[in-house]
């Protein structure tokens, strides 16, 4: 039986397959340890020599898309890499500090968060789909949450969105319980309103948001990525997610209030 296209198994310490670079770290001279991320594998360590020279430094940058190669002797040695550049997503978003954040906080997240060489082929899709989409710029932010409820979900940490926990309502769903991750109303919420994480629109189907819905989805996901995927493993949420969290907070600071706009508009 044929293998699948892109798929190359010539033994069990020999594969090949497109993948995404999530981070490297200089090791020796010249060479660095990368860690990639494939369909088949997840997050993939190996030593890529060279991996800081002139001629590969490009290659091997968080976010890029490459053909990648890891060989070894044994199954669980460390391994080397060797790849060749699909898409250079690093520098589409270089000259925009926004697009480059959200890139930054992907990788991390997913390098910090993804038991090593365990498949997620749910969270590496949503990659494929969301890293080429990151030079668009804060449009995008509404899809980098999604793919973090993604992420949650893919971990066994999935946010119930589907109906209100205490109405049963599925519809005008406003909150939700940050200690149960389901959703709730308005009319469910009542006066506990305020000790709950508003849930924006675009979270359950909505067409439209605004810098306050982007603040909002990202505080929403990252107290329970903070509490349930890093917390658990007595580490903190990785600083290029603050930093993302950061510069949208900036975002929704230098934006008109609604009002105004509404005024203009008319």
């Amino acid at each position: 039986m044929p293998l699948p296209p892109g798929l190359c198994y010539n033994h069990p310490m020999d594969w090949e397959l497109p993948a995404i670079v999530l981070d490297t770290r200089p090791y020796g001279e010249g060479d660095v340890i990368a860690t990639l991320m494939t369909s088949e594998h997840g997050a993939h360590r190996g030593l890529a020599r060279g991996g800081s020279s002139r001629a590969q430094g490009g290659l091997w940058q968080p976010g890029n898309f490459v053909q990648a190669r890891w060989t070894a002797r044994l199954a669980d040695q460390l391994g080397t890499f060797r790849g060749e550049l699909i898409h250079a997503t690093a520098s589409s978003v270089i000259d925009d500090a926004l697009a480059l954040a959200m890139l930054t906080a992907v990788c991390a997240q997913s390098e910090d968060a993804l038991p090593e060489r365990e498949p997620h082929e749910a969270v590496f899709a949503g990659m494929i789909a969301l890293l080429p989409r990151l030079a668009l710029g804060e449009t995008v932010l509404p899809e980098l949450v999604l793919w973090e409820t993604v992420l949650l979900a893919d971990l066994g940490f999935g946010l119930d969105l589907s109906s209100c926990a205490v109405t049963g309502a599925t519809e005008g769903l406003a909150y939700v319980s940050p200690k149960t991750g389901r959703a709730v109303t308005a009319e469910g919420a009542g006066i506990w309103s305020e000790r709950l994480l508003r849930l924006p629109g675009f979270m359950t189907g909505a067409a439209d948001s605004g810098p306050e819905d982007w603040r909002d989805g990202l505080r929403l996901t990252g107290h329970f990525l903070a509490r349930d995927v890093f917390g658990a493993r007595h580490r903190p949420l990785p600083m290029a997610r603050q930093m993302l969290y950061d510069r949208v907070v900036a975002l929704v600071a230098d934006s008109p209030p609604a009002d105004l706009e509404n005024r203009d508009a008319g």
